[in-house]
């Protein structure tokens, strides 16, 4: 099967965020009903795209896999049908993070949206690693009465995870901001 695509953008070797900016923009560019095939090698671009896209009312129409190359395929909605892109409201910076995991006594989790790789190399003690794309399969592992702090590399998943969960009924949620690449506290590599 032939995809028939408007413009194609490369996001080959980019990391989260960098895939959606680009596609973000390249979106801006195309005319209502074009298609768009982004390419990417970010395992984490499939959860990314699908729930930007979800959020911002353009048409997510699939991917491919081949080798190592993410084809992804979506389609410009009508101006009417764009949602405009609202950030999740309730953030902590990173710093702000740390002193509440150092000094408070309440019952919370530290969920880490970032894929299994990424989680591998460094993630903060006690953190639960649950991939942006695994969460709805997760969420019934999830106490929904404990304060949630969602982070991922740069916020920009960690925000999407945190609008999920709210709409899911989960009402102590935080997304930490700027999240793991400007992490100074302490980190693990064990689970």
């Amino acid at each position: 099967m032939t995809i028939q695509v408007n413009h194609m953008l490369d996001a080959k070797g980019l990391a989260c965020p960098m895939p959606i900016v680009k596609t973000k923009k390249a979106m801006q560019e195309l005319l209502p009903g074009h298609v768009l095939e982004v390419q990417a090698t970010d395992k984490g671009s499939i959860a990314d795209i699908q729930s930007w896209s979800a959020k911002t009312g353009h048409a997510y129409l699939g991917n491919k896999i081949q080798g190592d190359i993410i084809h992804h395929y979506l389609q410009k909605s009508n101006a009417s049908d764009v949602k405009p892109e609202a950030m999740y409201p309730t953030t902590l910076s990173n710093d702000e993070l740390q002193l509440k995991l150092e000094q408070s006594n309440e019952d919370s989790l530290v969920i880490d949206v970032r894929e299994p790789a990424e989680y591998a190399f460094g993630h903060i003690p006690g953190a639960r690693s649950i991939p942006l794309g695994v969460l709805e399969e997760r969420l019934p592992s999830l106490d929904p009465t404990k304060t949630i702090y969602v982070i991922c590399r740069t916020g920009t998943r960690s925000d999407m995870a945190a609008q999920r969960l709210s709409n899911k009924g989960f009402t102590k949620v935080t997304n930490i901001i700027p999240g793991m690449s400007e992490w100074t506290g302490s980190l693990t590599n064990e689970e």
